[in-house]
Parts: structure tokens; C-alpha cells; sequence
């Protein structure tokens, strides 16, 4: 079997049905997650206003991490994304291991994310109950990534829409407020600029900012997915450099912007920041006199999770599509249905979805927390594998001479640097203390599936031909 060859005979192709519209949203929605409206909170109460740091500082990995895997996905796109360019840099036992793992988080956080959406719709239609919402918007959303792949770029488009309205609007608001021509809310509870030097501005030192990226990383987690979805549109190379040369403002704006508005107008250690029923836009809205304030930021939640989960189950649906057709899933999960779907894929990957269902059912989710810890470090693993293999590939590609258009910067100094903050942040978290769980049940993950991935280059599962070439001849 070709190295890039369909994993069946009667498997069609994905599709190239995205529109430039839909990955616009989508590279938009990939950062703007569950945890910028509520989890933010829990960072800004442990860090104080360096929490604005903590956030500039993992939005800066994240721009890096994006254009090192710019430089690859633009040479190559593909819908494996830094799986296959792992497997090509670095050797198979990594493209199957980082694969995995990346499945592993988005398969366990979609059985969160449609917890959260079933709460709040319990919240506000309390006749049904939470695991019956949650059974719903499963179903209703795995209809959706059956279908053609752009009725996945709609749903996106107008989830991602609601969410960027919802932020500009917090931003206006909150200017206006800072700037004291907002006319409601309390003027006692309502800080301003003072704020970020009242109780200091780093009080518990720069340990918690280090620690704080592990919640910043995972807020990021979902800025890749654009170039795993642009493997699906007519023009891959102009849509990645687009989304990776725009992502700039996309942090600003939205999380660093988000982030000062909040700590300028609450006093970090607001104990309604660290409550998960509150929320970090909730509490700001309320101090600021907006009636129904918990009510409006929940519907916009509801829609973010909609859309995590909506994108998670894509992307490892994709994720499983390119696994299989390099022979390291089984080779089912490249089935295509007639639109084009991988549609195994789609219902394997929802699996944890309906377990967290049955656990929310028989009152037993936080047997789900512990799952969760176990992708608690996910995200900088990925970033690590992405490093490495940009490392790996760019010296093979100056070797052989060939052309690179879209390149990192200052290369291989902000690659080795990237490296080292990553391997830093890890050590000094498990020093630390706070994630010493998430970091150790990740990293026990991590080695199991490594392990695998070590077995399954030795003994050749799938009898796949080697990938070792940096580019993948053209298919005819």
C-alpha cells in the first residue's frame, strides 16, 4: 500500500468543499475557546494582573508554534497535519504516538464540552435532564460532521461569529468602563487602570505566571485545527498562510485585550473569578449593572462549547482518516460514506462523548475529572513534537536545495528557543507543584503511547511503506 494511498478501495478522497469564509472562522474559532469566557477566571485569581503576561507570553509560543507548522503545512498540506509531518522529520513511532495523543485530548474534552452544554441548558429547561441535553447535542453534532465537510464550515462560521461579537462587544464595554463613560454598574466595585498595581502586580511571583501557561496552553489548544480543515479547501498553501500570519491579532485582541479589560476593572482575587458557575465575563458584566448578565455570557459559552466540540470531533475524525491511511489505525477509519465523511472515524471518536453521558447519568462524572488530567499537558507536548519536526525537516530541505517561501523566523535560534521554554514550563510546573497531576498522568499517557508507537514501527502494523521523504510524491 502507497504511503499516502487511500485505506481502501471504496474510500473517495476528502473532499475539498471549505470556502476561504469558513476557514477565516474557523482559524478563529480554533482560539477562542470554552475557557477564555469561564476557565480564564481561575488564572487571573492565582496570578493577579500578570495574568495579562501569562497570556502575551503563551500567545507568543503560540504564534511561533504556528508558524513553524506553517512552514511545513504549506509545503504540504495534509489532513494529518503535525502527525504526518512527525512521522516524516522524525520517524513513525512519533507521527503515530503525537497522532494519538492529540485524538486522545479532543476525544476526552468533547465528552466535557457536551457536559457543559447540557448543564446549561438544564439550567435554563429543567425538564430534561443534564445527560439527555447532553445525548442531543451529541447526535446533533455528529449528524453534522456525517454530512458534506461544508456543513461543518457553516456551523463554524456562525458559531465563530456569535463568539466575535460577543468578545468586541466585552471590549467596548469594558473600555468604555475603564475610561469611566459607562453610565451603569456600581462605581465602588468598578476599578480602572489602578487596578493593575493596586495589590501588586505579579503578587504571587513569577512562579505563577510559568505555572498559569499550563491553563493559558489549553485555553490556545485548537489554533492547529486550521491547517488540518484547509487540507479540505481548493487553495491549502493560501489559507495557512493567511491563518498563520493573522494569528497575531487574533491573541491580542481576544485573550491579552480580554485579559486587561477584566483585571483593570475586578480585583484579581474576586473569589466569584475561581467559581466555574461564574465565570471571568459573567463577573465583569454583573460588576457593571448588565441585567441577565450570567444568562447572556452562558448562551455564548453554549455556542463555544457547540463549536469545540464540533471541531474536536473534525479533527479527529481527520486525525484517525490520516492515521489509517499510514497504516497506524485500523484501516476502517478511512472509510468514506457518500459524502465524503470518514464516517468511522467520526462515530469511533465520539466514543468518550457517550461515556461521560453515562457517567453524568449515574451521578458518577467526576471519575471524568480524573480522565481529564490525563490531558492536562496535551498541548505543550504537541507544541514540543511540532518543534522538533520543523527542526528536523527545515536542515533536510536546505540540505537537498529545495525552495522554502513560507519559513520561520531567525531560524533554527527561535526553534531551539521555543524548545527550551517548553521544557522549562514542564519542569518548573512539576517543581511547582500546582500540576504536578496533569503533568505526570499526561506524561504517563504520553509514554504509553509511545510505547505503542515504538511497537508499531517494529513490527509494521499495516505493512506501511516508509515515509522518510520530506515531501510525498504526487499522487496521479
Amino acid at each position: 500500500m502507497a504511503a499516502h494511498q487511500s485505506a481502501s478501495e471504496s474510500s473517495q478522497g476528502l473532499k475539498h468543499g471549505l470556502k476561504s469564509r469558513h476557514l477565516t472562522m474557523i482559524s478563529i474559532a480554533g482560539v477562542i475557546g470554552g475557557a477564555l469566557f469561564v476557565g480564564s477566571g481561575s488564572v487571573i485569581y492565582a496570578t493577579g494582573p500578570a495574568a495579562i503576561l501569562a497570556y502575551a507570553i503563551g500567545g507568543l509560543l503560540v504564534l511561533l508554534i504556528m508558524r513553524m507548522l506553517g512552514e511545513m503545512a504549506v509545503l504540504n498540506p495534509d489532513s494529518g497535519s503535525f502527525s504526518t509531518y512527525a512521522d516524516r522529520a522524525i520517524g513513525r513511532w512519533a507521527g503515530f504516538s503525537i497522532g494519538w495523543l492529540y485524538w486522545c485530548f479532543w476525544t476526552l474534552l468533547m465528552g466535557w464540552e457536551a457536559y457543559v452544554a447540557g448543564k446549561i441548558l438544564h439550567n435554563w429547561f429543567p425538564f430534561i435532564p443534564i445527560w439527555g441535553y447532553m445525548l442531543l447535542v451529541i447526535i446533533g453534532l455528529v449528524w453534522v460532521n456525517l454530512q458534506d465537510v461544508k456543513n461543518y464550515g457553516e456551523f463554524e462560521f456562525w458559531f465563530a461569529l456569535i463568539k466575535v461579537i460577543a468578545i468586541v462587544l466585552f471590549l467596548v464595554v469594558g473600555s468604555l468602563a475603564i475610561m469611566h463613560l459607562w453610565p451603569w454598574g456600581d462605581p465602588d466595585m468598578v476599578g480602572g487602570v489602578a487596578n493593575l498595581t493596586a495589590q501588586g502586580f505579579m503578587p504571587n511571583g513569577f512562579s505563577s505566571v510559568v505555572t498559569a501557561l499550563l491553563g493559558v496552553m489549553f485555553a490556545y489548544m485548537g489554533a492547529e485545527i486550521v491547517t488540518v480543515a484547509a487540507a479540505e479547501s481548493k487553495n491549502p498553501a493560501k489559507e495557512i498562510r493567511k491563518a498563520s500570519n493573522s494569528i497575531v491579532w487574533r491573541i491580542i485582541l481576544f485573550y491579552v485585550g480580554s485579559m486587561f479589560i477584566t483585571v483593570c476593572l475586578i480585583p484579581h482575587n474576586n473569589p466569584l473569578l475561581k467559581d466555574p458557575t461564574w465565570g471571568t465575563y459573567s463577573v465583569t458584566l454583573s460588576m457593571l449593572g448588565i441585567p441577565e448578565a450570567r444568562h447572556i455570557v452562558n448562551f455564548v459559552v453554549l455556542t463555544s462549547v457547540c463549536s469545540c466540540f464540533n471541531s474536536a470531533l473534525y479533527t479527529c475524525s481527520r486525525m484517525m482518516y490520516s492515521l489509517s491511511n499510514r497504516g497506524d489505525a485500523p484501516k476502517s477509519f478511512a472509510f468514506m460514506n457518500r459524502n465524503s465523511s470518514p464516517w468511522v472515524g467520526v462515530l469511533v471518536s465520539s466514543v468518550f462523548s457517550l461515556v461521560a453521558v453515562y457517567l453524568t447519568a449515574t451521578e458518577s462524572m467526576n471519575v471524568y475529572d480524573v480522565l481529564m488530567l490525563a490531558t492536562g499537558t496535551v498541548a505543550l507536548y504537541v507544541y514540543l513534537a511540532i518543534a522538533f519536526s520543523q527542526l528536523r525537516m527545515r536542515k533536510k530541505l536546505e540540505a537537498e536545495g529545495k525552495k522554502i517561501d513560507f519559513k520561520m523566523w531567525l531560524f533554527p535560534w527561535l526553534t531551539y528557543a521555543v524548545i527550551i521554554m517548553i521544557i522549562g514550563s514542564i519542569i518548573t510546573m512539576l517543581i511547582e507543584g500546582t500540576y504536578f497531576k496533569e503533568v505526570t498522568y499526561t506524561s504517563i499517557l504520553a509514554i504509553f503511547i509511545v510505547i505503542l508507537g515504538i511497537c508499531a514501527q517494529k513490527f509494521d502494523w499495516g505493512k506501511k511503506e516508509t515515509t522518510s521523504q520530506i515531501l510525498p510524491e504526487k499522487q496521479s
